[in-house]
């Protein structure tokens, strides 16, 4: 299935599909097998930036006046400023691909990091850094990958119970199943996204999607032997190692 395949019929109202040919060509690079980690981090901040530049259309701003250099002298200008406070919300770990572009956008803008696992299916958080008092008024989610959904709702409700006025989801990819059922649950929510695919497995995983972002992102290898994440005086040796560190039989 190719970028341009999708189709923005059903496609809810609060949700924004980029159409910029830029970014269907970067987002075939990410999907590919053959990027590197450090190339896959590189595009992912290239989309992030792009993406926040049109999720962000909807800030409001306020007069300022400055001066302006004119030859050797200045002259007064009123010129413009956000209104907004704003924070960052990355979901770990990938989302952590996303901050450093946002943060280009909007320099004086809070990261406030939530962690979450999935655990049969369902969401687990084990990490949250929202200050006790929310001072935002607008909280942007990063997440490079939409799938079922349920983790991205997760911090939504979490980010509304904190108390923050509005909420905007920046996403890479989105599963249409996944896309659609937040902009039904929260309709007072926008989501930006780069594309969207069409179909999401049983164990929710979107395809062709760009594989585990975070494994993808940092360079770390899948791990399919348990043991290996202990330390080796603690793993179980091998009969070939045995034989190796067995001492010389005597004469």
């Amino acid at each position: 299935m190719t970028e341009e395949s999708n189709t923005t019929s059903s496609i809810p109202s609060n949700v924004h599909v980029s159409k910029h040919p830029i970014l269907s060509h970067k987002i075939t690079i990410l999907r590919s097998s053959s990027t590197t980690p450090a190339a896959f981090r590189s595009v992912l901040r290239e989309l992030t930036f792009h993406l926040g530049y049109e999720a962000t259309s909807t800030l409001t701003t306020k007069p300022i006046p400055i001066t302006v250099p004119v030859g050797h002298d200045h002259m007064e200008y009123t010129g413009s400023a956000l209104m907004e406070k704003v924070s960052l919300v990355p979901i770990l770990r990938s989302g952590l691909g996303m901050v450093d572009s946002m943060l280009e956008l909007m320099p004086n803008a809070a990261v406030h990091h939530i962690g979450m696992y999935r655990k049969d299916m369902m969401p687990v958080q084990y990490y949250n850094r929202l200050p006790r008092k929310c001072e935002s008024d607008v909280a942007y989610i990063l997440d490079p990958i939409i799938a079922t959904s349920n983790t991205v709702m997760s911090v939504i409700g979490i980010l509304k119970k904190w108390g923050v006025g509005k909420i905007h989801v920046i996403a890479v990819i989105a599963s249409e199943e996944g896309i659609t059922s937040i902009a039904t649950t929260h309709p007072d929510v926008q989501l930006t996204v780069g594309t969207i695919d069409e179909e999401l497995t049983t164990d929710g995983i979107v395809l062709p999607g760009i594989g585990d972002a975070g494994d993808r992102l940092f360079g770390t290898p899948l791990i399919e032997n348990e043991e290996e994440l202990m330390h080796p005086s603690k793993r179980r040796k091998s009969s070939a190692d045995m034989t190796m560190t067995m001492p010389p039989a005597k004469k």
